[in-house]
């Protein structure tokens, strides 16, 4: 951009300058409105010339399920963001944005890229590399959209399945839960050796994007597993296994942390100084920025949000940096400067959060390379990224039960088989099969986008003579005289997010266990469980079935299931969390005095070799 006749460029706007200085030089610039303007994170459909040009908003995002339009391509989105920056760019100081999204299992709010299988579902796979690889795919498929910022990884040790969040968690063990934080790493490329502890990184402004850590701290330890409820234990337990993920995540160089909406030992996480600036900024060294989430800060009064300047101070005066206002953009900047001319946030408290926000921008080279790259646009759900997919969810199948006694077992299925009937509520639906936060906030039924269901994936495996009969609730007559060789009974899980997940009853939905229990009285049968965390399998039904495979939310990749049924890769998923007997029994995980689960942390068969791992 040419400078004003006779004025050089400014120091901030110069690539080769160091970020600190330029950082600082930019920071001396603004006006105390402008610096309010960049802690703000706006929604998209509150995208005005006046809020980005005019008052210069220093972030967009996208609700779950906000979208430029329906089944909007991934160049309708580079275009939205892109002319967004260009609002951007035309304000006083010329400060890019960072638009931020919910990428959490693949690039998920866009129609027709991958979907990945959930994190549960990555646990159960223990293959860290495998996850760091999802994460340079996402990484790349959230770039082709000119998007900088992807709200993830979700680094919550979920210690009670009654939570709506639980497949967001990796395991309920702290320690897979901190191996596969290098998620982060795949997301923003691999630090120098050299790189100071703490400080943001960003590897390539083409190919990587911002990672966030989330939730800050303790979202999966909450009492009864209740979605933003209130985790009550020591800060030795705190430390042990709610924090461990996240010094990691700081040596990865993690550029953003996302507060959690829960609360530790009553106090909320939005606006717990301790937590935030003493532990995360103070004992971890964290250099990036922290941001709130949705209405977080609304939350620290009742009713929500009605007292909005005692919100604001709480959290800023916290050590929040950023807020996920997301609709009261103007409120949020005229009660913010109010609470810095009357003294009740200092302004010192306003320069490190927008010093840290500016960090960001700088290190992500969005000053320099604002719009996408058009060239990126045909990797989004490409065939190469989908085989990746494929076999995420294969290393992600947990074999529970394989045969009726340890002589016979029933898996591998034949190919060959004359008349296959394939069940359930789960065998031919792509949104059930991704759970939530997959082109809607809270997921959705049918073909939502692109992929291959279970009962396609079973149509494309076996051989040309194989007849395959599709009956989601077949009648006693159809199984009485349909001559099938073997049934697959798909069940599980209705998609959810957040508190719609919370549940006290963990039973198979749509009467599932009922439908089993019809099917495998007539047939022999194999169960395929679809959800976000273990139901209740009754003694009567697991007796009656041939075999059972946990398969989670395994994303839009069905063929990565036949892969393993049919015998032409093994099972290698062992339980990333307890599957309990009964509800009465949580919360129950590894390491309880009193541990009688029906299957135990860490349990998965094996098809081809003994469960020792012996040939």
């Amino acid at each position: 951009m040419a400078a004003a006749q006779g004025e050089a460029v400014p120091l901030y706007k110069d690539a080769s300058a160091p970020v600190e200085a330029r950082v600082r030089d930019l920071l001396g610039r603004m006006t105390l409105r402008e610096k309010a303007a960049q802690m703000a994170q706006i929604e998209r459909t509150v995208v005005s010339p006046r809020a980005l040009t005019e008052l210069a908003a220093g972030s967009v995002l996208n609700a779950g399920g906000s979208a430029p339009r329906q089944r909007a391509s991934p160049a309708d989105w580079a275009r939205m963001v892109d002319d967004m920056q260009r609002l951007a760019l035309a304000s006083r100081l010329a400060v890019p944005i960072l638009y931020g999204t919910d990428a959490v299992h693949g690039h998920n709010n866009v129609f027709g890229a991958t979907v990945f299988p959930h994190n549960v579902g990555l646990g159960a796979s223990r293959d860290a590399e495998l996850v760091r690889k999802i994460g340079e795919v996402t990484a790349l498929e959230v770039r082709a959209t000119g998007i900088h910022w992807a709200f993830a990884p979700c680094l919550a040790v979920c210690r009670d399945p009654r939570w709506g969040r639980c497949y967001e968690s990796y395991s309920e063990d702290p320690e897979i839960v901190r191996s596969l934080s290098n998620i982060i790493t795949g997301l923003q490329g691999q630090p120098p050796e050299d790189h100071p502890h703490g400080y943001p990184f960003l590897a390539s402004v083409r190919e990587n994007v911002l990672a966030c850590a989330k939730h800050f701290v303790a979202d999966g330890g909450t009492d009864k597993g209740l979605n933003e409820g209130n985790t009550i234990c020591s800060p030795e337990d705190l430390e042990r296994i709610h924090m461990k993920p996240y010094p990691d995540c700081i040596t990865q160089g993690v550029a953003t942390v996302m507060a959690s909406y829960s609360k530790w030992n009553g106090e909320p996480l939005h606006a717990s100084r301790y937590l935030l600036t003493d532990v995360l900024k103070g004992k971890l060294g964290f250099k990036g920025f922290v941001v709130s989430d949705w209405e977080g800060i609304d939350r620290l009064c009742e009713p929500r949000g009605f007292d909005y300047r005692y919100c604001i101070a709480q959290s800023v005066n916290a050590g929040m940096d950023m807020i996920m206002i997301p609709h009261r953009f103007e409120k949020f900047l005229e009660d913010l400067v109010f609470l810095v001319e009357t003294g009740e946030i200092p302004i010192s408290r306003i320069d490190d959060a927008v010093e840290r926000i500016l960090r960001v921008k700088f290190i992500s080279g969005v000053f320099e390379h604002p719009f996408s790259d058009p060239s990126l646009l045909d990797s989004v759900g490409c065939k190469e990224h989908r085989l990746l997919a494929r076999e995420a969810v294969r290393k992600s199948l947990v074999l529970l039960k394989n045969g009726k006694n340890q002589k016979e077992t029933f898996l591998p299925l034949a190919k060959s088989a004359k008349r296959i009937l394939v069940a359930g509520t789960h065998a031919d639906n792509i949104g059930y099969q991704c759970g939530g936060w997959t082109i809607a906030w809270h997921g959705d039924s049918g073909k939502i986008t692109l992929g291959t269901s279970i009962l396609e994936a079973i149509q494309e495996t076996v051989g040309v003579e194989t007849e395959v009969v599709h009956e989601q609730s077949p009648t006693e007559a159809i199984l009485e005289t349909g001559g099938f060789s073997y049934a697959v009974v798909v069940v599980g899980e209705v998609p959810y997010a957040e508190w719609l997940g919370d549940r006290t009853d963990l039973s198979i939905p749509f009467n599932g266990s009922d439908l089993i229990n019809r099917v495998a009285s007539k047939v022999p049968t194999l169960v395929i469980v679809i959800s976000g965390r273990p139901l209740v399998i009754e003694p009567q039904v697991l007796e009656k079935i041939d075999a059972l495979v946990a398969a989670w939310l395994p994303g839009s990749e069905g063929m990565g299931i036949t892969d393993c049924l049919f015998g032409d890769h093994d099972f290698v998923g062992t339980l990333p969390v307890t599957w309990y007997r009964s509800s009465d029994q949580l919360p129950i995980n590894v390491g309880d005095v009193k541990y009688d689960p029906l299957f135990p942390f860490g349990y998965g068969l094996k098809m081809f070799r003994s469960d020792e791992g012996s040939p």
